[in-house]
Formats: C-alpha cells, structure tokens, sequence
C-alpha cells in the first residue's frame, strides 16, 4: 500500500475530509496520512480505539512514536491522557488498548534502528516558551539527535512564520488552525514539506498550537530499507 509516497513532494492531509478505515484488530480505525507497506510498514495515521478495544502484545521492530489527541491510551507501562506524546523505540515492547477509548497521531518505522530512547511527558506542560528572534511564536523542544528534532509550538493569532526546512518537515495542527500555500490547516490537519522548502505560513485569529518534526525526511530510504529486510 502506498499513501503520499513521493517524499520530495508537498503533502497536506485534512482528517475530517477521510473516511476512518478499519484494522485488522476490532474497534481500532485509522486515517492515514502517509504510508509505504501492508500492515508492516512506514506509516503515519490518526489511529481511534473504541472504548475497550485491545492489541495484542507486539514488538516495534521499527519505532513507535505518538500523540494522543483525545481519550486516554493505555498499556501495560500506564495510562496517558490527551497531551501525552510518546516515543517507543526500536525493540520497545508493549500491549497497548484504552478502556475509555481514544485517538492517537502515530508514526511507525521512523526511528534509527539503534536509537533505544524512551520519551514520555505532555506537550502542555510545561508551555512553550518565547523565541525571541522570531515574533509571535513560541516553542518547547521535546526531542533531538543527529537526525530529527521534535517540538510543540504556539503560532499567536495572525503571526506569520517563516522558518527555513534543509531536512524535511511535518507539522500536525492540534488546536486553532493556520493557512500555507492558500490552504487552511485546522485540528488535525497534517502537512508534510520536503527538505528544500521552505515553510511560510499564518497563524489563525485564535493562533495555532502545533506538533512539529524537523530534520527527519533525509532518512526516508534508509527507514524503507530497513523496512523491507525486517519483512522479508
């Protein structure tokens, strides 16, 4: 399966333009944004369990890494109400389900296959703080290595942003909504540039807060190899 495949294209997705597809396991639904692969595979989706819906126990031979946009997902390590963002790495093993049922933005196979850090905090808190060299934005690191770094960011309400993009970028829209490329971008919407662009934007009248990943796409076709010797 193949989803906006070209990474050196711009890709912009609206979730509440596509309809929810079923997994294979009962009660989880997902939209997917960007995917190469069956159900092993390169992927980034917004994935909702119903209430009391469960996986099985698995190993993320490729990394896990998400957000938890309502509910409250739970496995075995806790429970990680909406705010949550989480990095499972490479061989992270887990049974994760939601009693209460929730919704996740997830990312699959994206990792260093030798990158063994654990994340788990809220986005919220503690708040993004002031950039002083770029009006109107305020941002939070969450994590950074040699390949990517992930942040939360406030966008304030008219704000415009500019920010140079050498390695690729993705910027999910958790609340209020911004406009690039003449597109309007609102809760969950999900924009993907490549390295080389670019990103010039406005904030929305009631501003932006954003999840944000930098510097990853350069890596795309070593995640995709590694994909393919793990499934063959």
């Amino acid at each position: 399966m193949k989803v906006n495949d070209d990474f050196e294209a711009r890709a912009a997705v609206h979730a509440r333009d596509i309809d929810w597809v079923p997994s294979p396991v009962a009660g989880v639904d997902r939209k997917m944004f960007d995917r190469v692969g069956g159900e092993v595979a390169r992927a980034t989706s917004i994935v909702r369990y119903a209430p009391g819906s469960l996986f099985s126990p698995h190993v993320h031979g490729g990394g896990e890494e998400f957000v938890v946009l309502d509910g409250v997902f739970q496995d075995e390590h806790g429970n990680y109400p909406a705010g949550s963002y989480v990095r499972n790495p490479p061989t992270s093993r887990h049974r994760p389900g939601s009693g209460p049922g929730c919704t996740i933005f997830v990312k699959l196979w994206q990792f260093d296959p030798e990158d063994r850090t654990q994340v788990r905090l809220d986005l919220f808190d503690p708040a993004p703080e002031a950039v002083p060299e770029r009006p109107g934005v305020e941002m939070r690191a969450i994590f950074q290595d040699s390949r990517e770094c992930v942040s939360s960011a406030f966008w304030h309400p008219g704000a415009s942003i500019f920010r140079r993009n050498g390695g690729g970028m993705e910027l999910l829209c958790l609340k209020g909504s911004f406009t690039e490329g003449g597109e309007t971008f609102s809760t969950w919407s999900w924009l993907r540039l490549p390295p080389g662009t670019a990103l010039q934007a406005e904030a929305g009248p009631e501003g932006a807060f954003l999840w944000m990943k930098e510097g990853h796409l350069r890596f795309v076709e070593k995640e995709l190899a590694a994909l393919e010797a793990a499934a063959s």
